[in-house]
């Protein structure tokens, strides 16, 4: 399907351009939302006869949009949300929060000005796109935190998604040194194990042995005696 553009499109056009697009996408949301005209004789005759004044419209704004854009440009602003230990976030922030908060902060933006591809899903700084006008966009940051703390030490830089597999104090006690098998033979499993279950059995067997051999010791001195007297 052809269509006009009445204002500047991402990927398609400017103002006034004649171009070809998909007819589920002029209907659904070219023509509904403004943004062109099919192609034809009366419209493109309208268009002709009304070219001045929307060209002079949308240069107003313009301008209107890059004082927004002025003064949004470059602000960061806080989103506190659970998350688990690796920064995933139980729920997400959306297009619809970000919007939220820029209407706490005093800015009127819509929905689709913001220019997120997927709901933000992970801590961090997350960079997002508002258009607030075919030609005039700025970026701002979400400081997505588990805590108003957080949100500062990530704002000075610290990776808060990032966790050692282990701790240097856990490492040291699973090893065994020399040290240990001298000073403490009792304590060291020469298989692996700490004093494990495996050591505590052998030990129960070994001193039934020796007392069993003890008995058997005791035995046999009480029959000498016997056959000396």
């Amino acid at each position: 399907m052809d269509v006009i553009l009445l204002e500047r499109v991402a990927k398609l056009g400017q103002l006034g351009d004649v171009v070809t697009v998909k007819p589920g996408y002029a209907r659904n949301y070219l023509l509904p939302q403004g943004k062109a005209l099919r192609a034809n004789k009366a419209n493109m005759a309208h268009f002709e006869a009304q070219r001045a004044d929307l060209e002079t419209r949308n240069e107003e704004r313009k301008k209107e949009a890059q004082a927004i854009a002025d003064k949004l440009n470059g602000n960061t602003y806080i989103a506190v949300r659970s998350a688990g230990e690796t920064g995933q976030l139980y729920g997400s922030v959306a297009a619809r929060d970000i919007t939220s908060t820029l209407d706490e902060a005093g800015f009127s933006v819509s929905r689709g000005m913001v220019e997120l591809q997927q709901p933000i899903k992970v801590i961090g700084l997350h960079v997002v796109t508002i258009m607030l006008h075919p030609e005039v966009e700025a970026e701002i940051t979400m400081n997505v935190a588990r805590s108003e703390d957080e949100a500062v030490r990530q704002a000075a830089g610290e990776d808060l998604t990032r966790r050692d597999a282990f701790d240097g104090d856990d490492e040291a006690e699973d090893e065994i040194s020399i040290e240990d098998v001298f000073e403490n033979p009792e304590d060291v499993d020469l298989d692996g194990d700490l004093g494990g279950e495996e050591s505590a059995e052998a030990e129960a067997e070994t001193e039934i042995e020796e007392q069993a051999e003890n008995m058997t010791m005791g035995d046999e001195a009480q029959s000498e005696d016997e056959a000396k007297s």
